[in-house]
């Protein structure tokens, strides 16, 4: 498993925790602290993860146990920070289904990817394939097929806007 797949499954499980804590209808602050204390910074620490075990880490003594979280953490802040502009392009995108049902594993996933396949994080087939495969394993049987569909008209809502726009 590549250090950038790992790193959307950490964003996707940092994002789902986040949610868990929020209503959606609270205003979305990266400092604002939950009824429980933890805040989206307490997340970003990862402290959450499961460690490797002390024989198995290097001992270089000065790097970070979190040396990679640099990628998860851009992507779970930047969700954040844009989270008005991701759901409303989740919304235009849910046919026959509203935002509020959306079960909680799909909606991180969703706003994950759109976050991704807006600020171009990586190529949108990378985007794409990366999250029906999370979610083949996080979600639902039928979890993969929605938010590929989802996700496809996102990718060509986001193309055909940026073909728009004059130079």
């Amino acid at each position: 498993m590549g250090k950038r797949h790992k790193g959307r499954i950490l964003a996707f499980q940092a994002l789902f925790a986040w949610d868990a804590q929020h209503s959606l209808n609270s205003q979305y602050k990266l400092s604002k602290a939950d009824e429980a204390g933890q805040s989206l910074e307490d997340l970003l620490d990862f402290s959450w993860v499961e460690k490797k075990m002390p024989a198995q880490q290097p001992d270089n003594g000065d790097e970070p146990a979190n040396d990679n979280a640099d990628f998860p953490r851009l992507l779970v802040t930047g969700t954040v920070e844009n989270i008005k502009t991701v759901d409303t392009l989740i919304r235009r995108h849910l046919q026959n289904w509203d935002f509020s049902r959306l079960n909680c594993v799909d909606r991180a996933l969703l706003r994950l990817s759109v976050y991704e396949l807006l600020f171009k994080t990586a190529p949108p087939s990378v985007v794409i394939d990366e999250a029906i495969d999370i979610s083949r394993e996080y979600g639902t049987d039928d979890s993969y097929r929605f938010i590929n569909g989802v996700l496809d008209g996102v990718k060509k809502t986001i193309q055909h806007e940026s073909t728009e726009k004059p130079i």
